[in-house]
């Protein structure tokens, strides 16, 4: 009785018009995003962010600098929003356009200025609330993992959701999530006892891998979530499809 509840049917309804539309609004945005953030590290000499002194207060970058990252924000949900007819297929678009955004990004800056030399340099990859830092891989992977689910949720449509199971697996995410987050902030969150000019000049020496793709893992339920009750749906469609033939 508890399986039977579990499952969720989906009506497979593709929107790829509206799909490719995200995909190149997140492409142009990355594009910005590359070339703003390469004209204020010439300016500062940080093209490579691994290096002394990795965040140099020049000038009023820096409080202009952290409300144009939350702008950015703002930017990739409101595409989002309009994207999408529903709260789930609002969510997808969202998640697509930041995972798209961001793995470009690398792709254009590698383009305008020869960096990351590879996946595994480091960079900063936010500045809220702490400075996060890990290697240019950490967030592609996890990039990668948004365009998959927000592909699955903005084009099946959910007919029946067990809450339960649902839930379960959205508090496996959130758990995720703040692992990740820890893994990324942990040098920052060290240095933070000894006031912000620490902050600001602390380099993380070790990712934490372990702990990293344990967080990736736990990020993954939801999507495992959908591919487990879609491929039973997939199969009687190909089957259907089969039978006509």
């Amino acid at each position: 009785m508890g399986d039977a509840r579990s499952i969720q049917s989906f009506t497979y309804r593709p929107d790829w018009v509206r799909w490719w539309m995200v995909v190149i609004y997140a492409g142009a945005m990355a594009w910005v995003e590359s070339a703003v953030v390469f004209y204020l590290r010439s300016m500062m000499h940080r093209i490579d962010p691994y290096q002394p002194d990795p965040l140099p207060v020049i000038g009023g970058f820096a409080r202009v600098e952290l409300p144009r990252e939350f702008a950015t924000l703002v930017m990739l949900l409101a595409v989002g929003f309009l994207a999408g007819r529903t709260g789930r297929t609002r969510m997808g678009y969202t998640v697509i356009a930041f995972g798209v955004w961001d793995i470009l990004y690398y792709v254009f800056l590698k383009l305008i200025c020869g960096w990351p030399h590879s996946l595994l340099d480091w960079d900063v990859l936010f500045l809220l609330p702490l400075p996060w830092w890990g290697p240019v891989l950490a967030p592609v992977l996890i990039s990668l993992l948004m365009i998959l689910w927000g592909t699955l949720a903005s084009q099946f449509e959910g007919t029946r959701v067990s809450r339960l199971s649902h839930g379960r697996a959205w508090i496996l995410n959130f758990a995720g999530v703040m692992l990740a987050l820890y893994v990324f902030m942990v040098d920052s969150i060290a240095a933070s006892s000894r006031g912000l000019d620490a902050i600001r000049i602390a380099l993380p020496e070790k990712f934490n891998w372990l702990l990293f793709l344990i967080a990736l893992g736990l990020m993954s339920a939801p999507l495992m979530q959908i591919g487990r009750r879609l491929s039973p749906r997939l199969n009687q469609t190909e089957a259907a499809g089969a039978t006509e033939e």
